[in-house]
């Protein structure tokens, strides 16, 4: 199965964004991509104003997810993506929605909420209180996960104990000291602790480090981005995975209960 990732600037406009990501879905498409995972927060970004993806929220039958469902329409391409989805006055769940043939086929509120550093996201957004769902493209089976949720190994094992075997990642994840090093680190460990590939996609720009990856069940890197807009192509092969599975078999070896939200 082949695998696309898209990454670009978000700008303040959702309509700009939107024609954004129909083009990425369909030069995906026509590459022979079964999936495309898009970053995080696409709805509006602004350098000048960071609460600006809150401000910007949209229900699902708005028009940013309407223009992508039209495009979803045209083919049999299953696409990731985050927006924010208004909950109460003023505040917005960060969701991951998962789209294919013209219809929203699963939906996730983050669960960790980006707390840390300089940043509290949950000033605005509120938390997902559910795992998110898994989702089957072609026979694989995918895991999702948003961005800060990385950083907790429990959830991507909880994913993979489910029956995941890609974990797929919409991302923005913000420059700043060792940042970059986090994410390349966290990236190959989560394939490594449940022995899935990783299929990251970072938003790019003046405050997001962009790097979108796509890593292999034994921690290798088989696709990369740098900093600028980019579509990476790479093939998810199930025999990796059952032959990442039989030489590192962590998931049956483990002496820990699975996991289990709180």
């Amino acid at each position: 199965m082949y695998v696309a990732v898209g990454q670009f600037a978000v700008t303040p406009l959702w309509e700009e964004n939107a024609r954004q990501c129909v083009l990425l879905m369909a030069q995906a498409a026509r590459q022979g991509a079964a999936l495309l995972v898009l970053p995080e927060a696409l709805l509006a970004r602004d350098d000048q104003d960071p609460d600006l993806s809150v401000k910007s929220a949209q229900p699902l039958d708005g028009g940013f997810l309407q223009t992508l469902l039209e495009e979803s329409q045209r083919n049999r391409l299953t696409t990731v993506l985050t927006v924010h989805i208004p909950t109460t006055q003023g505040r917005a769940a960060n969701t991951l929605v998962v789209i294919r043939e013209g219809k929203i086929i699963g939906t996730y509120a983050k669960l960790h909420l980006y707390d840390a550093f300089t940043i509290r996201e949950s000033r605005l957004v509120d938390p997902g209180g559910q795992l998110p769902p898994l989702i089957d493209v072609e026979g694989i089976t995918l895991g999702l996960m948003t961005c800060y949720d990385l950083r907790f190994p429990e959830m991507a094992l909880n994913l993979a104990l489910a029956g995941a075997e890609v974990l797929v990642l919409p991302a923005a994840w913000v420059k700043g000291p060792l940042k970059e090093h986090h994410w390349a680190t966290l990236l190959a460990a989560r394939a490594l602790d449940t022995t899935c590939y990783v299929v990251a996609a970072g938003e790019c720009g003046n405050k997001n480090i962009g790097q979108s990856r796509v890593i292999d069940p034994l921690g290798v890197t088989i696709a990369a981005a740098a900093e600028a807009p980019a579509l990476l192509m790479a093939q998810i092969d199930r025999e990796r995975i059952v032959q990442a599975r039989r030489q590192l078999p962590v998931l049956i070896n483990r002496r820990f209960a699975p996991p289990q939200l709180l």
